[in-house]
Protein backbone atom coordinates (compact mmCIF):
# COMPACT_ATOMS: atom_id res chain seq x y z
CA UNK A 1 0.00 0.00 0.00
CA UNK A 2 2.83 2.42 1.18
CA UNK A 3 4.59 1.78 -2.40
CA UNK A 4 1.40 2.61 -4.10
CA UNK A 5 1.04 5.75 -2.66
CA UNK A 6 5.03 6.70 -3.49
CA UNK A 7 4.26 5.04 -7.05
CA UNK A 8 0.69 7.81 -7.37
CA UNK A 9 3.12 10.73 -6.61
CA UNK A 10 5.51 9.73 -8.59
CA UNK A 11 2.87 9.69 -11.30
CA UNK A 12 1.44 12.66 -10.56
CA UNK A 13 5.43 14.61 -10.74
CA UNK A 14 5.94 12.95 -13.82
CA UNK A 15 2.82 13.76 -15.84
CA UNK A 16 1.88 10.34 -17.08
CA UNK A 17 -1.54 10.50 -17.13
CA UNK A 18 -1.79 6.57 -18.05
CA UNK A 19 0.27 5.40 -15.27
CA UNK A 20 -1.72 7.80 -12.70
CA UNK A 21 -5.08 6.01 -13.92
CA UNK A 22 -3.36 2.28 -13.73
CA UNK A 23 -2.42 3.74 -10.00
CA UNK A 24 -5.68 4.91 -8.52
CA UNK A 25 -7.54 1.66 -9.93
CA UNK A 26 -4.72 -0.59 -8.15
CA UNK A 27 -5.27 1.82 -4.94
CA UNK A 28 -9.17 1.02 -4.79
CA UNK A 29 -8.39 -2.72 -5.16
CA UNK A 30 -6.44 -2.87 -2.70
CA UNK A 31 -8.74 -0.74 -0.33
CA UNK A 32 -11.51 -2.73 -1.51
CA UNK A 33 -9.43 -6.34 -0.07
CA UNK A 34 -8.39 -4.65 2.52
CA UNK A 35 -12.08 -4.01 3.94
CA UNK A 36 -13.48 -6.78 2.96
CA UNK A 37 -10.52 -8.51 4.92
CA UNK A 38 -11.04 -7.01 7.74
CA UNK A 39 -14.68 -6.56 7.94
CA UNK A 40 -15.16 -10.36 7.73
CA UNK A 41 -12.96 -10.86 10.95
CA UNK A 42 -15.34 -8.34 12.74
CA UNK A 43 -18.29 -10.05 11.82
CA UNK A 44 -16.57 -13.33 13.24
CA UNK A 45 -15.38 -11.74 16.22
CA UNK A 46 -18.81 -9.96 16.46
CA UNK A 47 -20.94 -13.21 16.08
CA UNK A 48 -18.60 -14.38 18.63
CA UNK A 49 -18.89 -11.91 21.26
CA UNK A 50 -22.88 -11.98 20.45
CA UNK A 51 -23.32 -15.31 21.24
CA UNK A 52 -21.09 -14.88 24.95
CA UNK A 53 -23.43 -12.09 25.48
CA UNK A 54 -26.54 -14.37 25.01
CA UNK A 55 -24.67 -17.01 26.66
CA UNK A 56 -25.25 -19.61 23.43
CA UNK A 57 -22.17 -21.96 23.60
CA UNK A 58 -23.92 -24.27 21.46
CA UNK A 59 -22.02 -22.75 17.87
CA UNK A 60 -19.19 -24.22 16.87
CA UNK A 61 -16.68 -22.52 14.08
CA UNK A 62 -14.86 -24.35 11.33
CA UNK A 63 -11.61 -25.09 11.59
CA UNK A 64 -10.76 -27.19 8.61
CA UNK A 65 -11.46 -24.68 5.93
CA UNK A 66 -10.71 -20.70 4.90
CA UNK A 67 -8.07 -18.67 4.92
CA UNK A 68 -5.47 -20.21 8.03
CA UNK A 69 -5.59 -17.02 10.14
CA UNK A 70 -9.46 -17.80 10.62
CA UNK A 71 -8.89 -21.24 11.38
CA UNK A 72 -6.44 -19.86 13.61
CA UNK A 73 -9.40 -17.16 14.82
CA UNK A 74 -11.91 -20.03 14.94
CA UNK A 75 -10.07 -22.51 17.16
CA UNK A 76 -9.35 -19.75 19.57
CA UNK A 77 -12.95 -19.06 20.02
CA UNK A 78 -13.95 -23.24 20.39
CA UNK A 79 -11.39 -23.26 22.64
CA UNK A 80 -13.05 -20.62 24.68
CA UNK A 81 -16.62 -21.89 23.68
CA UNK A 82 -15.13 -25.23 25.30
CA UNK A 83 -13.75 -23.66 28.46
CA UNK A 84 -16.90 -22.06 29.01
CA UNK A 85 -19.33 -24.77 28.39
CA UNK A 86 -17.04 -26.73 31.41
CA UNK A 87 -17.24 -24.26 33.73
CA UNK A 88 -21.37 -24.24 32.92
CA UNK A 89 -21.37 -28.36 33.62
CA UNK A 90 -19.09 -27.85 36.58
CA UNK A 91 -21.99 -24.65 38.50
CA UNK A 92 -24.90 -26.96 37.30
CA UNK A 93 -23.27 -29.90 39.44
CA UNK A 94 -22.94 -28.00 42.01
CA UNK A 95 -26.14 -25.90 41.77
CA UNK A 96 -27.87 -29.41 41.62
CA UNK A 97 -26.00 -30.79 44.59
CA UNK A 98 -26.93 -27.89 46.72
CA UNK A 99 -30.48 -28.32 45.89
CA UNK A 100 -30.53 -32.10 46.59
CA UNK A 101 -28.92 -31.02 49.68
CA UNK A 102 -31.28 -28.35 50.79
CA UNK A 103 -34.10 -30.53 49.84
CA UNK A 104 -33.16 -33.49 51.97
CA UNK A 105 -32.25 -31.24 55.67
CA UNK A 106 -35.25 -30.87 58.17
CA UNK A 107 -34.76 -27.24 58.08
CA UNK A 108 -36.14 -24.60 55.81
CA UNK A 109 -34.13 -22.50 53.93
CA UNK A 110 -35.32 -19.37 51.65
CA UNK A 111 -33.12 -16.99 49.60
CA UNK A 112 -34.31 -14.01 48.04
CA UNK A 113 -33.30 -10.87 46.79
CA UNK A 114 -33.83 -7.66 49.11
CA UNK A 115 -33.94 -5.46 46.40
CA UNK A 116 -36.87 -7.17 43.95
CA UNK A 117 -37.87 -10.16 46.81
CA UNK A 118 -37.09 -12.46 43.91
CA UNK A 119 -36.86 -15.82 45.25
CA UNK A 120 -33.17 -17.36 44.69
CA UNK A 121 -33.93 -20.77 45.77
CA UNK A 122 -36.48 -22.25 48.77
CA UNK A 123 -36.39 -26.05 49.46
CA UNK A 124 -39.78 -28.34 50.43
CA UNK A 125 -38.97 -28.17 54.17
CA UNK A 126 -39.59 -24.65 54.42
CA UNK A 127 -43.12 -24.73 52.21
CA UNK A 128 -43.95 -27.53 53.85
CA UNK A 129 -43.30 -25.73 57.08
CA UNK A 130 -45.37 -22.83 56.27
CA UNK A 131 -48.10 -25.04 54.10
CA UNK A 132 -47.19 -23.14 50.99
CA UNK A 133 -47.18 -23.82 47.01
CA UNK A 134 -43.73 -22.55 45.11
CA UNK A 135 -43.52 -18.77 44.88
CA UNK A 136 -41.27 -16.77 42.47
CA UNK A 137 -41.58 -13.08 44.84
CA UNK A 138 -41.48 -12.98 48.45
CA UNK A 139 -44.29 -10.62 48.11
CA UNK A 140 -46.85 -13.61 47.67
CA UNK A 141 -45.64 -14.28 51.51
CA UNK A 142 -46.71 -10.59 52.59
CA UNK A 143 -50.01 -11.47 51.25
CA UNK A 144 -50.57 -15.17 52.36
CA UNK A 145 -48.70 -15.38 55.66
CA UNK A 146 -48.73 -11.91 57.00
CA UNK A 147 -47.97 -12.71 60.42
CA UNK A 148 -44.82 -14.62 59.24
CA UNK A 149 -43.58 -12.38 56.88
CA UNK A 150 -44.07 -9.51 60.04
CA UNK A 151 -42.36 -11.46 62.68
CA UNK A 152 -39.34 -13.36 60.90
CA UNK A 153 -38.89 -11.57 57.06
CA UNK A 154 -39.18 -8.07 58.02
CA UNK A 155 -36.71 -8.56 61.20
CA UNK A 156 -32.90 -9.71 61.46
CA UNK A 157 -31.90 -12.56 63.84
CA UNK A 158 -27.74 -12.78 63.34
CA UNK A 159 -28.53 -15.68 65.87
CA UNK A 160 -30.49 -18.52 65.93
CA UNK A 161 -33.42 -17.54 67.67
CA UNK A 162 -36.82 -19.28 69.56
CA UNK A 163 -40.21 -17.25 68.12
CA UNK A 164 -43.53 -18.31 68.36
CA UNK A 165 -45.58 -17.23 64.93
CA UNK A 166 -49.30 -17.56 63.63
CA UNK A 167 -49.48 -19.92 60.50
CA UNK A 168 -52.47 -20.57 59.50
CA UNK A 169 -54.30 -19.90 62.29
CA UNK A 170 -51.91 -21.98 64.88
CA UNK A 171 -49.24 -20.98 67.02
CA UNK A 172 -46.14 -22.59 65.77
CA UNK A 173 -42.85 -22.36 67.53
CA UNK A 174 -39.86 -21.91 65.49
CA UNK A 175 -36.42 -21.12 65.64
CA UNK A 176 -35.23 -18.56 63.35
CA UNK A 177 -31.48 -17.42 61.97
CA UNK A 178 -30.79 -15.01 58.90
CA UNK A 179 -27.90 -13.46 56.87
CA UNK A 180 -27.65 -11.44 54.11
CA UNK A 181 -24.63 -11.08 51.14
CA UNK A 182 -23.85 -9.89 48.58
CA UNK A 183 -23.98 -10.62 44.35
CA UNK A 184 -22.47 -7.49 42.53
CA UNK A 185 -24.37 -4.93 43.61
CA UNK A 186 -27.34 -6.94 44.79
CA UNK A 187 -28.28 -7.66 48.51
CA UNK A 188 -29.31 -11.12 49.23
CA UNK A 189 -30.87 -12.88 52.30
CA UNK A 190 -30.99 -15.93 53.69
CA UNK A 191 -33.78 -17.48 56.31
CA UNK A 192 -33.75 -20.36 57.70
CA UNK A 193 -36.55 -21.60 60.11
CA UNK A 194 -37.16 -24.90 62.17
CA UNK A 195 -40.11 -26.27 63.57
CA UNK A 196 -39.81 -26.75 67.23
CA UNK A 197 -42.27 -28.98 67.88
CA UNK A 198 -42.08 -31.30 65.21
CA UNK A 199 -38.43 -31.92 66.38
CA UNK A 200 -39.33 -32.32 69.83
CA UNK A 201 -41.91 -34.83 68.84
CA UNK A 202 -39.45 -37.10 66.89
CA UNK A 203 -37.42 -36.74 70.03
CA UNK A 204 -40.04 -37.43 71.99
CA UNK A 205 -40.83 -40.70 70.04
CA UNK A 206 -38.05 -41.70 70.28
CA UNK A 207 -37.22 -41.36 73.94
CA UNK A 208 -40.83 -43.41 74.10
CA UNK A 209 -39.64 -46.16 72.81
CA UNK A 210 -36.27 -46.46 75.09
CA UNK A 211 -38.44 -45.46 77.86
CA UNK A 212 -40.49 -49.01 77.15
CA UNK A 213 -37.41 -50.57 76.47
CA UNK A 214 -36.44 -49.51 80.21
CA UNK A 215 -39.77 -50.63 81.49
CA UNK A 216 -40.03 -54.24 80.19
CA UNK A 217 -36.49 -54.45 82.31
CA UNK A 218 -37.92 -53.47 84.89
CA UNK A 219 -40.53 -55.85 84.70
CA UNK A 220 -38.32 -58.69 84.29
CA UNK A 221 -36.21 -57.52 87.04
CA UNK A 222 -38.94 -57.49 89.17
CA UNK A 223 -40.60 -61.01 87.96
CA UNK A 224 -37.20 -62.91 88.62
CA UNK A 225 -36.76 -62.55 92.06
CA UNK A 226 -40.81 -63.22 92.90
CA UNK A 227 -40.53 -66.66 90.80
CA UNK A 228 -37.10 -67.69 92.55
CA UNK A 229 -38.32 -67.14 95.76
CA UNK A 230 -41.64 -68.77 94.97
CA UNK A 231 -39.86 -71.73 93.80
CA UNK A 232 -37.79 -71.74 97.06
CA UNK A 233 -40.82 -71.52 99.24
CA UNK A 234 -42.75 -74.59 97.14
CA UNK A 235 -39.32 -76.91 97.72
CA UNK A 236 -39.34 -76.24 101.17
CA UNK A 237 -43.43 -76.86 101.51
CA UNK A 238 -42.75 -79.89 99.17
CA UNK A 239 -39.73 -81.67 101.34
CA UNK A 240 -42.04 -80.53 104.47
CA UNK A 241 -44.85 -82.23 103.28
CA UNK A 242 -43.35 -85.45 102.29
CA UNK A 243 -41.10 -85.46 105.76
CA UNK A 244 -42.83 -83.88 108.18
CA UNK A 245 -39.95 -85.34 111.04
CA UNK A 246 -37.04 -84.29 109.06
CA UNK A 247 -37.74 -81.12 107.79
CA UNK A 248 -39.65 -78.36 109.99
CA UNK A 249 -41.32 -75.59 108.67
CA UNK A 250 -40.13 -71.74 110.17
CA UNK A 251 -43.36 -69.84 110.32
CA UNK A 252 -41.57 -66.33 110.67
CA UNK A 253 -39.27 -66.95 107.46
CA UNK A 254 -42.57 -68.57 105.56
CA UNK A 255 -44.61 -65.55 106.58
CA UNK A 256 -41.57 -63.02 105.59
CA UNK A 257 -41.04 -64.68 102.22
CA UNK A 258 -44.54 -64.49 101.64
CA UNK A 259 -45.00 -61.37 102.43
CA UNK A 260 -42.40 -60.30 100.83
CA UNK A 261 -43.83 -61.93 97.24
CA UNK A 262 -46.64 -59.68 98.56
CA UNK A 263 -45.68 -56.79 98.59
CA UNK A 264 -43.27 -57.17 95.73
CA UNK A 265 -46.30 -58.60 94.02
CA UNK A 266 -48.18 -55.22 94.65
CA UNK A 267 -45.59 -53.39 93.38
CA UNK A 268 -45.58 -55.09 89.85
CA UNK A 269 -49.22 -54.98 89.94
CA UNK A 270 -49.32 -51.22 90.80
CA UNK A 271 -46.40 -50.77 87.83
CA UNK A 272 -48.05 -52.93 85.20
CA UNK A 273 -51.43 -51.02 85.89
CA UNK A 274 -49.82 -47.82 85.04
CA UNK A 275 -48.08 -48.72 82.20
CA UNK A 276 -50.18 -51.33 80.72
CA UNK A 277 -51.36 -49.13 78.07
CA UNK A 278 -48.04 -48.51 76.55
CA UNK A 279 -47.83 -51.22 74.13
CA UNK A 280 -50.75 -50.29 72.48
CA UNK A 281 -49.58 -47.21 71.01
CA UNK A 282 -46.37 -49.11 68.95
CA UNK A 283 -48.74 -49.93 65.81
CA UNK A 284 -51.98 -47.95 64.98
CA UNK A 285 -55.33 -50.41 63.30
CA UNK A 286 -56.30 -47.50 60.91
CA UNK A 287 -60.10 -47.28 59.87
CA UNK A 288 -62.13 -44.71 58.01
CA UNK A 289 -64.93 -43.28 60.39
CA UNK A 290 -67.45 -40.84 60.61
CA UNK A 291 -66.48 -37.90 63.10
CA UNK A 292 -70.35 -37.92 64.14
CA UNK A 293 -70.42 -41.91 65.15
CA UNK A 294 -66.91 -41.23 66.69
CA UNK A 295 -68.60 -38.31 69.09
CA UNK A 296 -71.89 -40.58 69.53
CA UNK A 297 -69.68 -43.63 70.71
CA UNK A 298 -67.69 -41.22 73.11
CA UNK A 299 -71.34 -39.70 74.17
CA UNK A 300 -72.64 -43.22 75.01
CA UNK A 301 -69.18 -44.33 76.95
CA UNK A 302 -69.33 -40.82 79.07
CA UNK A 303 -73.12 -39.99 79.90
CA UNK A 304 -73.79 -42.30 82.61
CA UNK A 305 -71.06 -41.38 84.50
CA UNK A 306 -71.65 -37.31 84.11
CA UNK A 307 -75.78 -38.08 85.23
CA UNK A 308 -75.65 -37.16 88.80
CA UNK A 309 -72.96 -34.48 88.19
CA UNK A 310 -74.97 -31.84 86.42
CA UNK A 311 -72.48 -31.31 83.88
CA UNK A 312 -73.60 -30.03 80.36
CA UNK A 313 -71.63 -32.21 77.78
CA UNK A 314 -72.68 -30.71 74.12
CA UNK A 315 -71.01 -32.47 70.63
CA UNK A 316 -71.31 -30.68 67.56
CA UNK A 317 -69.98 -31.74 64.23
CA UNK A 318 -70.54 -28.82 61.62
CA UNK A 319 -70.54 -31.02 58.87
CA UNK A 320 -71.92 -35.21 59.40
CA UNK A 321 -70.20 -36.56 56.53
CA UNK A 322 -66.74 -35.49 58.26
CA UNK A 323 -64.60 -38.56 57.88
CA UNK A 324 -61.49 -39.42 59.09
CA UNK A 325 -58.48 -42.00 59.19
CA UNK A 326 -57.83 -43.15 62.79
CA UNK A 327 -57.14 -46.07 65.16
CA UNK A 328 -60.45 -45.92 66.65
CA UNK A 329 -59.57 -47.71 70.04
CA UNK A 330 -56.44 -45.19 70.96
CA UNK A 331 -58.08 -42.10 69.28
CA UNK A 332 -61.20 -42.57 72.05
CA UNK A 333 -58.70 -43.49 74.46
CA UNK A 334 -57.05 -40.11 73.88
CA UNK A 335 -60.98 -38.57 74.35
CA UNK A 336 -62.03 -40.02 77.35
CA UNK A 337 -58.94 -38.90 79.10
CA UNK A 338 -59.19 -35.65 78.38
CA UNK A 339 -62.82 -35.61 78.97
CA UNK A 340 -62.19 -36.83 82.30
CA UNK A 341 -59.07 -34.25 83.16
CA UNK A 342 -62.46 -31.68 81.80
CA UNK A 343 -64.73 -33.29 84.26
CA UNK A 344 -61.94 -32.45 86.80
CA UNK A 345 -61.64 -29.36 86.06
CA UNK A 346 -65.19 -28.22 85.86
CA UNK A 347 -65.87 -29.57 89.31
CA UNK A 348 -64.89 -25.49 90.32
CA UNK A 349 -67.90 -24.04 88.10
CA UNK A 350 -71.00 -22.90 88.91
CA UNK A 351 -72.48 -24.00 85.45
CA UNK A 352 -70.37 -26.52 84.38
CA UNK A 353 -70.01 -27.14 80.76
CA UNK A 354 -67.77 -29.03 78.18
CA UNK A 355 -67.99 -29.23 74.49
CA UNK A 356 -66.40 -31.06 72.03
CA UNK A 357 -66.97 -30.07 68.19
CA UNK A 358 -65.50 -31.58 65.10
CA UNK A 359 -64.59 -29.55 61.69
CA UNK A 360 -62.37 -29.02 58.99
CA UNK A 361 -60.06 -26.29 58.84
CA UNK A 362 -58.93 -24.03 55.27
CA UNK A 363 -55.73 -26.33 55.20
CA UNK A 364 -58.12 -29.43 54.87
CA UNK A 365 -57.63 -30.91 58.53
CA UNK A 366 -59.82 -32.65 60.57
CA UNK A 367 -59.88 -30.62 64.33
CA UNK A 368 -61.32 -31.81 66.81
CA UNK A 369 -61.82 -29.75 70.31
CA UNK A 370 -62.54 -30.13 74.00
CA UNK A 371 -63.49 -27.23 75.70
CA UNK A 372 -64.52 -26.73 79.10
CA UNK A 373 -65.09 -23.81 81.34
CA UNK A 374 -63.17 -24.95 84.48
CA UNK A 375 -60.22 -23.87 86.44
CA UNK A 376 -57.66 -23.65 83.92
CA UNK A 377 -53.92 -24.69 84.16
CA UNK A 378 -51.47 -22.21 85.68
CA UNK A 379 -49.44 -20.31 82.83
CA UNK A 380 -46.28 -21.41 84.61
CA UNK A 381 -46.88 -25.42 83.96
CA UNK A 382 -48.88 -25.29 80.82
CA UNK A 383 -45.71 -26.19 78.64
CA UNK A 384 -44.70 -29.11 81.43
CA UNK A 385 -48.25 -30.88 81.12
CA UNK A 386 -46.71 -33.42 78.52
CA UNK A 387 -43.63 -34.38 79.97
CA UNK A 388 -44.15 -37.94 81.13
CA UNK A 389 -44.54 -38.53 85.13
CA UNK A 390 -45.80 -34.54 85.37
CA UNK A 391 -48.94 -34.20 87.45
CA UNK A 392 -50.83 -32.10 89.95
CA UNK A 393 -53.14 -34.15 91.12
CA UNK A 394 -52.74 -36.44 94.20
CA UNK A 395 -53.82 -39.57 92.76
CA UNK A 396 -52.34 -38.91 88.92
CA UNK A 397 -49.40 -41.21 87.26
CA UNK A 398 -48.37 -38.18 84.98
CA UNK A 399 -48.57 -40.48 81.65
CA UNK A 400 -52.49 -39.34 80.45
CA UNK A 401 -51.19 -36.29 78.34
CA UNK A 402 -48.07 -37.62 77.74
CA UNK A 403 -50.21 -40.99 76.14
CA UNK A 404 -52.44 -38.90 74.46
CA UNK A 405 -49.41 -36.67 72.53
CA UNK A 406 -47.71 -39.92 71.79
CA UNK A 407 -50.91 -41.39 70.10
CA UNK A 408 -51.18 -38.30 68.03
CA UNK A 409 -47.71 -38.42 66.94
CA UNK A 410 -48.16 -42.26 65.52
CA UNK A 411 -51.25 -40.42 63.48
CA UNK A 412 -49.07 -37.75 61.96
CA UNK A 413 -51.22 -35.35 64.07
CA UNK A 414 -50.74 -33.03 67.25
CA UNK A 415 -52.25 -31.78 70.42
CA UNK A 416 -52.51 -28.19 71.19
CA UNK A 417 -53.58 -26.73 74.59
CA UNK A 418 -54.46 -23.32 75.47
CA UNK A 419 -55.94 -22.39 78.40
CA UNK A 420 -56.35 -19.35 80.62
CA UNK A 421 -56.53 -20.22 85.03
CA UNK A 422 -59.70 -19.37 86.05
CA UNK A 423 -61.25 -18.78 82.76
CA UNK A 424 -61.20 -22.01 80.67
CA UNK A 425 -59.25 -25.07 78.58
CA UNK A 426 -59.43 -25.83 74.81
CA UNK A 427 -57.72 -28.97 73.66
CA UNK A 428 -56.96 -29.33 70.05
CA UNK A 429 -56.46 -32.68 68.12
CA UNK A 430 -55.40 -31.93 65.00
CA UNK A 431 -55.01 -34.48 62.14
CA UNK A 432 -53.03 -33.62 58.64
Amino acid sequence: MVLSVVFLVYAYNTGIEYVLAIAIFLFFIIIINLYTFVNKRLTEVDDFLESVKYRDFSRWFNEGSGPRDMQELHKSFNTVIRTIQSMNREREIQHIYLKEILQMVDTGILAYSLDSGQVLLQNSAFKEILDVPEFRNVSFLEKRKSDFYKDVMENYFPETTALTVLVSRDSVNMLVSNALFKIDEETFKIVAIQDIDETIDQTESVAWKKLLSVMTHEIMNSIAPISSLAETLQHHIRQAIEKPDEVALDREDLEQAIGSIRKRSDGLLMFAKTYRSLHKITELNLRRVYVSELFRNISNLMQPSLQNKSIDLNFKVEDTRLEIDIDTYLIEQVLINLLVNAVDAVDIAAKPNIRMKGYQDLRGRVIIEIIDNGKGIPEEILDQIFVPFFTTKKSGSGIGLSLCKQIMILHKGRIQIKSKEGVGTRVSLIFN
